[in-house]
């Protein structure tokens, strides 16, 4: 392919933040990256990055073309790697990232056990309170929970989740029990990530702003601020299912809970048709398929 030694260069140059490093992921000098990159605008005859002394920046040409391109050079890889599959054991990277408690007490033991049947295949795994952005940082699955809004991603259903509004009784003596979705104004709710709380009204999804003097993105920190009563939360029930059943918490408003929360294998379209990727998923869904492994 023509340019192909040159999109090569562009795409990691886009990927890595700069020259240099696009450099020490393709093994080459620095120099030799920016002659490419120049002869590519030159037989392009348009520019595709603005350059600084140390810093770069898209054209809106160059933005339109590094899409194009990576999408090209990602179907390159997987064409590939599904050739490779019919020849030999699966092998290479997978990255993979997802919330940090579920991902500490529910997937890695998971992953690892992959990682014994599958000896050679690398894994990469990233535990992140952080909404990553799968296409841009170059992962390969994401583990999410709750309602899905990026519909440029493919997703399969992993397991179901169900969410728990609930209080210690130690609280709820001191404030009287909610009964409609209206009365949790009155309330001291402890806020996680989100800034709303999710419910189904008359059969309807209700996203609920909720306010209180306590927010965390940790949820063992959340599910002892609620324990300890300092208010009320909404909690997934791998967090809170164990304390229900001691009878430390108390769930409430049971008749409002959303029915159709879930966790889910989410990952690009450009990932669909590799082999490793359908291997793992395949896997996870299988060890999930009776739900959490509590």
């Amino acid at each position: 392919m023509r340019h192909w030694e040159a999109i090569e260069a562009f795409v990691e140059v886009v990927q890595q933040g700069s020259f240099s490093a696009a450099a020490r992921k393709l093994r080459v000098s620095p120099s030799h990256i920016s002659r490419l990159v120049a002869r590519l605008e030159a037989e392009l005859s348009t520019p595709l990055l603005y350059r600084t002394t140390r810093k770069f920046r898209l054209s809106e040409a160059g933005e339109h073309y590094f899409q194009h391109c990576r999408e090209l050079l990602q179907g390159f890889s997987a064409a590939e790697e599904e050739l490779s599959s019919f020849q030999a054991e699966p092998s290479g990277t997978l990255r993979v990232t997802c919330a940090t408690t579920f991902g500490e007490r529910f997937l890695a033991p998971q992953l690892n056990d992959f990682m014994l049947q599958y000896p050679k295949i690398s894994l990469d795994l990233h535990l992140t309170n952080r909404q990553t952005d799968l296409i841009s940082e170059g992962y390969d699955l994401a583990v999410r929970m709750g309602t899905l809004k990026d519909s440029s991603l493919l997703a399969r259903r992993l397991c179901d989740r169900r969410e728990y509004l609930c209080a210690s009784a130690s609280y709820l003596q001191r404030h009287p029990m909610p009964h409609t979705l209206s009365e949790l104004g009155r309330h001291n709710c402890l806020m996680g990530s989100n800034s709303f709380w999710l419910f189904s009204e008359n059969g309807q999804r209700k996203e609920l702003k909720a306010s209180g003097n306590w927010r965390s993105n940790s949820g063992p920190a959340l599910l002892d601020a609620v324990s300890k009563g300092l208010g009320i939360a909404q909690l997934p029930d791998y967090y809170v299912e164990p304390a229900l059943r001691r009878g430390e918490l108390i769930s409430m408003l049971e008749q409002y809970r959303y029915p159709y929360s879930g966790v889910w294998l989410v990952y690009p379209q450009a990932r669909q048709r590799s082999p490793r990727l359908q291997l793992l998923c395949d896997f996870l869904i299988e060890r999930f398929k009776g739900g959490l492994p509590w």
